[in-house]
């Protein structure tokens, strides 16, 4: 996987978590946390889907990388859903070994869920949080999902 980050360009993910190490290090009296979510969109050329990592410094800002790419054109939104999911779920667990790698297994990564409970997706909502959850992550929905709604969405139109 190659992320994009608008202030640092292509990185690697062994160099997106030096990146939010560092970041970290600017202000340790801060708490943080590590936000994976992941979006789609079909067009003609095919469905693009986009991956976002977050660190949000709270309460004073964030920094994102995100990952894009074209797949084939998925019409079914259950299967878009559920492909985004493990997409997001497998950059978490690749994401969490990298911060275990960098002494930092005490970072938990919370993955962000595109799936609310107004409109189509509320069906699948219990099997998708089921899913991260039974992995060993915390899963957040819409209203509560920006990594997914807000930034990884902005990059697949």
């Amino acid at each position: 996987m190659n992320f994009i980050s608008p202030s640092k360009g292509s990185l690697s993910l062994i160099e997106v978590v030096k990146d939010m190490l560092d970041y970290i290090s600017e202000d340790l009296d801060r708490s943080y946390k590590i936000i994976v979510g992941s979006d789609s969109h079909s067009n003609c050329q095919g469905t693009c889907f986009v991956s976002a990592i977050i660190i949000h410094r709270q309460g004073k800002g964030a920094r994102y990388y995100y990952d894009k790419f074209i797949d084939r054109k998925m019409n079914s939104l259950r299967q878009r859903i559920f492909y985004e999911a493990s997409l997001s779920l497998a950059l978490a667990d690749q994401l969490s070994v990298c911060l275990k790698d960098h002494g930092r297994e005490d970072m938990k990564v919370e993955i962000h869920l595109d799936a609310g409970v107004k409109g189509e997706t509320k069906e699948l909502i219990k099997e998708l949080t089921g899913m991260i959850i039974a992995s060993g992550f915390a899963a957040k929905i819409k209203p509560d999902a920006c990594a997914a709604s807000k930034v990884a969405d902005k990059y697949t139109k």
